[in-house]
C-alpha cells in the first residue's frame, strides 16, 4: 500500500517542497508539493529524480574499511574502533593539527553538517579546517563580515518586490539560485518583467538567464570589479548617490561631499577610491563601452526599487572579494540596502536575534606552507594539498571528509588526488565510493535521503521570504543504522578521546545553550531555570531536541511558553507539514549590524588597499600571448557539482561535458562541432569535444564543473559511463583571491590545440 510523505528537496539551494509517494521502503514517485507556501508545487529535474537517487544501488549501506588496495564491508562498531585507534595514534604522535577536516557542499544541505560539523572540529582542536566555501562563496562572507560585522549577514535581492534587478555572474535558471534561496527562480524573474520591471544580466556567456533578461551585457571574465567600481564612480560623478533611509536627513537626502551618516562610514573614502575608475578607463578591460556603463548606473539610480545581485562568477575570480563588496556598495549608494524591493536580510526562524555577536575578524592563524590567512575559521581549500605533501612539523597526516568530492571540485584536483594517496589515515562520511573517498581507510555512509529528517539550517538564512519547514524521515532507517547526526556525534566523541555515548554531546550543547540564553539580556527566557526549560524540549533524537530549542529561542518561537502561538518543532511538524510562510522580508539592519563602529563600513581598509592591485591590472587581463584564451565554468540544471552524475535520468541524452568556444575562435583554429580540442594550462591538460557557439565572447572558452569520473577504485557505474572531463585538472591552486582565499575558477588562462578527431556530439 502506498502512502504520501512531504519533505524539502535537499539537492540545491532553492528549498522546494516535494510530495513523495512511498511504497514499502521505496520512493516510487516525486512531485512538487503544491501546498508548500514558498515553492507552490515548483520542481526541477533534479528534485524529480530524488526517488531514483534515494534507491541508487551504488549507495553504500554499510561501512567500508580498507584492506590493502580493496574496500571491504564492516560492521559499525569495528569501523568506529578503527577510526578511534588511528586518529588517537596520529594526534598523540603529531598533534591535533596533523588532522585536517574537509566539509563538502552537501553537508550544508543536511541537519547533521551544521549541527555537528563544528563539534568534530572543536573536539579534534585542529586549525586545519577546509570547506567548499573557499571554492565557492568565501568572498561574499568576507565582504559581509567587513561591511556589516557578520559574515553570515548576506543581503539577498527582494525578488518579489523589486523593479530593477542587475545580476552579475549568476545563472539561476541553471543553478536554481545560490546565496539567494528562491523556489521557481525563473518564475520570479518573469514576474519582475510582467509587473513592468527590468532585468540586466552581465556575463561572459549568454546563459539561459541572460536570454530571459531585458538586456544581456557581455563582460570579460574576471573584470566584474572594474565594472562595479566604474558604476560607483558614475554615481558619485553624476550626483546620483541617494542613501535614502540610510542618510541623516531623510529618505530623499543626497549625500554631499562631506555628508555624515549615522548608518554609514567611509563615504568620502569610497568616493576618492573610485576617482580613477571612470567608464572610459575600464572600457577596454571589461569589454563594455563607456556609454553602456553609464546607462547601467543611471538606470540603477533611477529605479524606485532596485537590487544588485552577484554570485558564483563574481566570487570565483581573482578580485572576488572586491566584486562581492562592490555589489553591496551599489545597494547602499542607491538607497536599496535593507529596503523593500532592494537587498534585504532574511530572518531565519532558528537564529535568535538577542544574541550578541563579535565583529568579524580574520587572519587569526595562517597556513603552515603558504602562510595564507584564516578566513571565517577556515583555511583555503587550495592549500590542502600543500599541507599534506610538504614534510615538517605540522604536516597533515590524516583527513576527515564530510560530504563533498574535493578531488573533482578543488583547483588542480590531480595534485590533491596525489596528496590523498599518501595520507597515513583518512575517514569519509559519504554515501559513495567516489573519486575522493576511494582514498579513505574507513567510509561511514549516512542513510538514504528519505530515511533522514531535514531542516535547512543554512539556507533559510538566504531565502527571499521568511520561511520554515521541518521534514521528518519519510522511511524509517533499518534498526541499528546510525543517522548522519549519530555518525558525526560519534566522531566528535572519539576525537575528544572519550568515545562516550553521543547523546551526551547533545545534552552538553543543550545545557550550555540554555544556560547562556537564560543569562542573556533580551532573551525570551532570561532569568528562567535551564533545567526546567530542558524538560520542555521535545523530539525523537538529540538533533530534533536541539532543533526544538533553537526554534523556541528564535524570533518566531514560543519562548518556552512565553508566546503560546510561537513556533516549536512539534507544532511545525504536526500543524505545518508543508512548511510555514513567515512573511516577506522586513528591514532589520539594526539587528544585523555588529561592526565595531555600529555602522555599515563602506570602505574597509583591506578592500581599499586591494584596489591598488585592481588598478595595476587595468588593460592587462588574465590572457597572455602564450595562453591567449581564458576559461570559465558552466552550470547545468540537471547537475549539481559532482553529486548527481550517478542518476541515469540526469546524465542521459547528448554530451553536456563539452568545450564551448566562440564561433569565430573555432573558425580561426579550424575547429568544428565534435572535434577534439586539447585545453592546456600551467597545471595540466584535458581533451574535450568542441561545441562552437555564439553564446560566448571571443577569447573565452567554457567547460562544466564536476565531471572527470574516470579514476579506478570507484563504485559509481552510471558516472563511470559518463565520465566527462575534469575542468579542475587545468585550474590553478596557486591562483586565489588574497582577501578571501577563494580559488580562481573563472578567467583561467589557457591555450588550445585542435586534435582534429571527429566525435559524435
Amino acid at each position: 500500500m502506498s502512502r504520501t510523505a512531504y519533505r524539502t528537496c535537499p539537492l540545491c539551494e532553492a528549498l522546494c517542497g516535494l510530495e513523495l509517494t512511498v511504497e514499502g521502503h521505496r520512493v516510487t514517485r516525486v512531485r512538487g508539493d503544491a501546498k508548500d507556501p514558498f515553492s507552490k508545487g515548483f520542481i526541477c529535474p533534479k528534485g524529480a529524480t530524488l526517488g531514483v537517487l534515494d534507491g541508487d544501488p551504488d549507495r553504500l549501506q554499510e561501512p567500508l574499511v580498507r584492506s590493502g588496495d580493496e574496500h571491504a564491508k564492516a560492521d559499525w562498531e569495528h569501523s568506529f574502533a578503527v577510526v578511534q585507534r588511528r586518529l588517537r595514534e596520529i594526534i598523540t604522535a603529531h598533534g591535533a593539527n596533523a588532522v585536517a577536516i574537509y566539509l563538502g557542499n552537501p553537508s550544508a544541505h543536511t541537519i547533521a553538517g551544521p549541527l555537528y560539523g563544528a563539534a568534530v572540529v572543536k573536539a579534534i582542536g585542529t586549525r586545519n579546517l577546509y570547506t567548499a566555501s573557499t571554492s565557492d562563496q568565501m568572498p561574499k562572507h568576507v565582504s559581509s563580515g567587513r561591511m556589516f560585522g557578520d559574515p553570515m549577514a548576506v543581503p539577498v535581492p527582494d525578488l518579489d518586490r523589486t523593479d530593477h534587478l542587475l545580476m552579475l555572474g549568476a545563472n539561476p535558471l541553471e543553478s536554481n539560485g545560490s546565496l539567494c534561496s528562491a523556489p521557481d527562480f525563473p518564475g520570479r524573474l518573469k514576474a519582475i518583467r510582467r509587473r513592468g520591471g527590468t532585468i540586466t544580466v552581465v556575463d561572459p556567456r549568454r546563459t539561459r538567464t541572460a536570454a530571459l533578461a531585458d538586456r544581456h551585457v557581455f563582460i570579460r571574465p574576471g573584470a566584474d570589479a572594474y565594472l562595479l567600481l566604474a558604476l560607483v564612480h558614475t554615481l558619485f560623478a553624476e550626483d546620483l548617490v541617494r542613501l535614502r533611509h540610510l542618510a541623516p536627513a531623510g529618505p530623499a537626502a543626497s549625500a554631499g561631499p562631506s555628508a555624515p551618516s549615522p548608518a554609514v562610514n567611509g563615504l568620502d573614502d569610497l568616493r576618492a577610491l573610485a576617482v580613477g575608475f571612470s567608464p572610459e578607463t575600464v572600457a577596454e578591460t571589461t569589454g563594455i563601452q563607456a556609454a553602456e556603463i553609464r546607462r547601467m548606473a543611471r538606470e540603477l539610480a533611477a529605479a524606485d526599487r532596485a537590487a544588485v545581485y552577484g554570485r558564483l562568477g563574481t566570487c570565483t575570480q581573482e578580485f572576488g572579494t572586491l566584486a562581492s563588496w562592490l555589489v553591496d556598495v551599489l545597494n547602499v549608494l542607491t538607497g536599496n540596502l535593507d529596503r523593500e524591493g532592494g537587498a534585504m536580510f532574511p530572518r531565519a526562524a532558528h537564529v535568535p536575534v538577542y544574541r550578541k555577536k563579535r565583529p568579524f575578524t580574520s587572519g587569526r592563524w595562517q597556513s603552515r606552507v603558504r602562510g595564507l590567512p584564516e578566513m571565517n575559521g577556515e583555511l583555503p581549500a587550495a592549500t590542502l594539498a600543500d599541507e599534506i605533501l610538504t614534510p615538517g612539523v605540522g604536516q597533515v597526516r590524516a583527513l576527515i571528509t564530510i560530504g563533498g568530492n574535493p578531488v573533482l571540485s578543488t583547483a588542480n584536483g590531480a595534485r590533491l588526488d596525489e596528496a590523498l594517496a599518501g595520507l597515513d589515515f583518512m575517514v569519509s562520511v559519504d554515501p559513495y565510493l567516489n573519486e575522493t573517498t576511494r582514498h579513505a581507510d574507513v567510509i561511514l555512509p549516512p542513510p538514504r535521503p528519505a530515511q533522514t529528517g531535514h531542516f535547512d539550517l543554512a539556507l533559510t538564512g538566504f531565502a527571499v521570504r521568511n520561511y520554515v519547514r521541518y521534514s521528518p524521515p519519510a522511511i524509517p532507517p533499518p534498526d541499528g543504522r546510525p543517522t548522519e547526526s549519530d555518525i558525526l556525534a560519534r566522531l566528535a566523541t572519539i576525537a575528544s578521546g572519550q568515545d562516550a555515548d553521543p547523546a551526551l554531546l547533545d545534552e552538553f550543547i543543550i545545557g550550555s545553550t540554555l544556560a547562556k540564553a537564560t543569562a542573556a539580556e533580551g532573551s525570551p527566557v532570561q532569568g528562567r531555570d535551564p533545567a526546567e526549560l530542558r524538560d520542555l524540549l521535545r523530539g525523537d533524537s538529540g538533533a530534533e531536541r536541539r532543533l526544538d530549542m533553537m526554534l523556541r529561542l528564535g524570533p518566531y518561537g514560543d519562548g518556552f511558553g512565553a508566546e503560546p502561538d510561537g513556533l516549536t518543532l512539534t507544532g511545525l511538524r504536526d500543524d505545518h507539514p508543508h512548511g510555514l510562510d513567515l512573511g516577506a522580508l522586513t528591514p532589520r539592519l539594526g539587528e544585523v549590524l555588529c561592526t565595531a563602529s555600529g555602522r555599515v563600513e563602506l570602505c574597509p581598509p583591506p578592500f581599499a588597499a586591494d584596489v591598488e592591485r585592481l588598478r595595476a591590472g587595468l588593460r592587462t587581463g588574465p590572457a597572455t600571448e602564450a595562453e591567449p584564451y581564458v576559461l570559465i565554468g558552466r552550470r547545468h540544471l540537471r547537475s549539481n557539482n559532482s553529486w548527481l552524475h550517478n542518476v541515469p535520468e540526469l546524465v542521459g541524452g547528448s554530451n553536456r561535458c563539452t568545450l564551448q568556444l566562440n564561433h569565430d575562435d573555432a573558425a580561426r583554429l579550424g575547429v568544428g562541432a565534435g572535434d577534439l580540442v586539447r585545453v592546456i594550462s600551467r597545471t595540466g591538460a584535458v581533451e574535450a569535444v568542441a561545441e562552437p557557439t555564439e553564446s560566448l565572447m571571443a577569447g573565452v572558452v567554457s567547460l562544466p564543473h564536476g565531471w572527470g569520473h574516470d579514476r579506478p577504485g570507484t563504485r559509481m557505474r552510471t558516472a563511470d559511463g559518463h565520465a566527462g572531463q575534469n575542468v579542475n585538472a587545468i585550474t590553478d591552486e596557486r591562483e586565489i583571491d588574497p582577501l578571501s582565499g577563494n580559488s580562481v575558477f573563472n578567467g583561467v588562462p589557457v591555450r588550445l590545440e585542435p586534435l582534429g578527431h571527429q566525435i559524435p556530439v
